[in-house]
């Protein structure tokens, strides 16, 4: 595949204008260009459940198409949806505190019974033994609280859990369209390398053949064959370790998206034009506090400590339950049903363990609001510091583009230059060395300038929506 400068620029726009909140946790950047910071995501999330079998021909890959894939099989996703899983089933074991508790029981006795021992008076003549007989009780037991104050807040505090995790989840599919996207993004940046490495073999190919016909015309020296030639080797290295590189960036691609092992795929380097938000300062970091997943689940964990104090509380107060059951008994020569129904106020009068769940619970509701109030804090100077951090970046990318056509120009010039007899190829190859660095500041720069965007958007909190918008797909 075959990609030139301006189809990567494209590439990276739409991929960075795309991307939106994540958690504060993480930047998917599961690799990144030389000299360029990364912080890794979470390991789930560079890794998937793959689905399927390789098949011979090729797929074709567009960015939404791998985004797709990551939020059906990236194993961060999947782990999120189980936890959120058992966030509910944490909820239904609460609300059983709350709901009547219903059983049934079948028996049948065979007994002696003595009635004196009993206390029973028996009149003179009257066996005090009776039996054996056989008694058998058909029942059902219902147990029903009434007012419990530890039940309500327990299954209130699980009910913010089963939000908070909900919100996680949210968060964990927004991480993982930032992690796809970027595997991709890398992968088209390595692509791009190693189209920039091909290129820069061919020149030096052409110089040396140019260096060879001048040393045969008597117009140069042989050294300046063999420094062509030194050029050429190293420029062919280069090609090699590019190549490598852009296939191992496709590698980490397919672990990211769940492809089976050993599937073949091109990726598509024309891409739709996505505008890049224009938002201010303020109408950003108010999005990000509103739409902020990780922020939210922050804040539900703080209701959830504040219901899980109340239900210490509230184990320390008493509380009303009704019991009742109801059946048949059938013994040798009658039957007859029976019920009871118990009222009863369960009153703590001393009891100091559960003094020391009110403590933990009074320390975890300190934690959990210190944490939101670190997270909004957190917000505010990622926001800050991805505008400040944006607008470095675009002015990098305007000298780096600057440069690589300056270094064109040069090399053109130190050609002509020698082809003249004017100068050595020394000229020449320190000129294709500022091409080449020249290049790979470029796409340097042009990946770190659409990270930050994507870094700023991240902020804002609405990442998977944001995907179909600009690229299509369901809502």
């Amino acid at each position: 595949m075959r990609m030139e400068g301006g189809s990567v620029r494209r590439a990276l726009l739409v991929v960075a204008g795309v991307v939106t909140a994540v958690m504060v946790n993480a930047t998917a950047i599961a690799q990144s260009p030389p000299g360029v910071p990364t912080r890794q995501p979470p390991a789930p999330f560079l890794g998937s459940v793959p689905v399927g079998t390789a098949t011979a021909e090729p797929l074709t890959l567009t960015v939404l198409d791998a985004i797709n894939r990551a939020l059906e099989h990236n194993l961060g996703v999947l782990l999120s949806d189980d936890a959120k899983g058992r966030a509910a089933g944490a909820r239904w074991k609460a609300l059983g505190g709350l709901l009547p508790n219903i059983g049934g029981r079948l028996s049948e006795t065979r007994q002696i019974v003595d009635l004196a021992a009993y206390g029973f008076p028996l009149p003179e003549g009257i066996p005090p033994i009776v039996g054996p007989f056989n008694l058998f009780d058909a029942r059902v037991y219902i147990t029903q609280p009434i007012v419990d104050l530890r039940a309500i807040n327990d299954m209130r505090a699980e009910q913010h859990n089963v939000a908070a995790a909900a919100h996680t989840y949210r968060g964990a599919r927004e991480l993982v369209v930032l992690v796809a996207a970027n595997a991709y993004l890398q992968a088209l940046a390595a692509a791009a390398r190693a189209d920039s490495a091909r290129a820069q073999s061919q020149t030096a190919q052409a110089l040396y053949d140019q260096a060879t016909n001048l040393r045969q015309s008597g117009v140069v020296a042989g050294i300046d064959v063999l420094r062509a030639e030194v050029q050429l080797n190293t420029q062919r290295q280069k090609v090699t370790a590019t190549r490598n590189e852009s296939e191992k960036a496709k590698l980490q691609l397919a672990r990211v998206i769940g492809l089976p092992p050993g599937q073949t795929f091109t990726l598509v380097s024309e891409l739709p034009q996505v505008p890049v938000p224009d938002v201010t300062f303020e109408n950003a970091l108010e999005q990000a506090y509103r739409s902020r997943p990780d922020y939210l689940a922050a804040l539900e964990h703080v209701k959830a400590a504040e219901s899980a104090r109340a239900a210490a509380v509230g184990d320390m107060l008493p509380s009303v339950h009704v019991n009742a059951d109801y059946g048949e008994l059938v013994a040798p020569g009658n039957s007859h049903s029976t019920f009871a129904v118990v009222g009863a106020v369960n009153i703590p009068i001393f009891q100091g363990g559960k003094r020391g769940k009110l403590i933990e619970a009074d320390a975890d509701l300190r934690s959990r609001r210190a944490e939101a109030e670190d997270l909004k804090a957190a917000i505010y100077y990622d926001v800050k510091t991805a505008f400040m951090d944006l607008q470095a970046t675009g002015e990098q990318l305007q000298v780096a583009t600057r440069a690589r056509e300056v270094a064109g120009t040069a090399l053109t010039q130190a050609r002509d230059r020698f082809a003249a007899g004017v100068t050595s190829n020394i000229e020449v190859i320190q000129a294709q060395e500022a091409v080449s660095l020249a290049n790979e500041q470029y796409i340097n720069a042009l990946y770190l300038y659409n990270v930050d965007k994507a870094v700023l958007a991240r902020d804002l909190g609405d990442a998977e929506q944001a995907v179909r918008r600009y690229l299509g797909g369901p809502r």
